[in-house]
């Protein structure tokens, strides 16, 4: 190897982490850019020349608290990405394939098929081990599928801070036309759902994203107000809520911060009473499972209905004493 083309390889792999530390969301001087690469400030100077004339939108700002950084282009270079990121990505397309998006499973295989094409074989090795060996989940028929178009559309009104009109069809079938003003798009399990005020109604609304059409344009402006809860947790509590067919106000003898510390949001609603008291407003698709959900709180508790939960609780006591009498 003669000595220009040695140099050449040193610039390539120069540039190289240069554009690794650009990447980074965070602005850069040219003296700590040096500092890291060991070469001088004008090297890091016709370094970012070399990457801008490859497409490679370096900005830069002048002063002592300038520096530089990454921003975006008009068209996308070449991405540059280490180790874990190219493992990362790689995961997440093969999933990204297989998901409730209408649409993106397509482009997902393609961008993969790019992607693997030339990940080195150690890296390639890898992936192919987490596919092998992981299990999914398959999606069955009554998965919900959501149009991709949809999703940008609730998103951009989210963003933008618009109102948006669209028509929902509820889980009894009956349809109807919505004014709301967007707040969030939630992933939860399988599904998207839409948490929006709605000022006909004075209220929070929790919205099946793959049971509304939008209407579009969307508009006016309207200025966003914070909900009063975490919106993961209200879709959370909603969802699960919406599949009880038992439901039960349970007294608990402690205090609500405790109780609130021992459950997932999807079990129920706690409400203090006092500082040792509080009702856990709770449910269960079964009186069996909500009697033994009861038990595994760890702390007393008293039932005072619905009689038929009273009755299982009993029988499953007197089962519990008979199973611990001596032979």
């Amino acid at each position: 190897m003669n000595r220009n083309t040695g140099k050449m390889l040193d610039t390539s792999t120069r540039l190289l982490r240069l554009l690794s530390l650009l990447q980074t969301p965070r602005e850069w001087t040219g003296k700590e850019l040096a500092e890291r690469l060991e070469v001088s400030a004008r090297t890091i100077r016709n370094d970012v020349d070399r990457l801008r004339a490859l497409g490679y939108p370096v900005n830069a700002t002048r002063g002592s608290a300038g520096g530089y950084r990454l921003g975006a282009g008009a068209r996308l270079p070449p991405l540059v990405l280490d180790d874990e990121e190219a493992v990362a990505v790689a995961v997440g397309l093969r999933t990204a394939a297989g998901g409730t998006i209408a649409g993106v499973e397509e482009t997902s295989q393609r961008a993969l098929a790019k992607l693997e094409q030339v990940l080195p074989d150690r890296l390639r090795r890898r992936v192919n081990a987490l596919q092998t060996y992981t299990v999914r989940v398959p999606a069955t028929s009554s998965a919900p599928r959501v149009d991709g178009e949809t999703l940008a559309v609730l998103t951009f009104a989210c963003r933008d801070h618009e109102r948006l009109r669209f028509d929902y069809r509820n889980y009894d079938g009956t349809e109807s036309r919505r004014l709301v003003e967007p707040y969030r798009l939630v992933n939860w399990g399988r599904r998207w759902y839409l948490v929006a005020w709605d000022p006909d109604r004075s209220d929070w609304r929790t919205f099946r994203v793959d049971r509304l059409v939008p209407r579009l344009p969307t508009g006016p402006r309207f200025t966003p107000v914070e909900p009063p809860e975490n919106v993961v947790e209200r879709v959370m509590r909603g969802v699960s809520s919406a599949a009880w067919r038992h439901r039960a106000g349970v007294t608990v003898h402690a205090p609500a911060e405790r109780i609130i510390e021992r459950i997932n949001p999807a079990v129920g609603r706690v409400e203090a009473v006092d500082e040792n008291t509080c009702v856990l407003h709770t449910g269960a698709d079964s009186l069996n499972s909500l009697a033994v959900h009861l038990g595994l709180l760890g702390v007393p508790f008293t039932v005072a209905g619905p009689p038929e939960l009273v009755e299982v609780l009993r029988d499953l006591s007197d089962r519990y004493r008979e199973a611990t009498r001596p032979s």
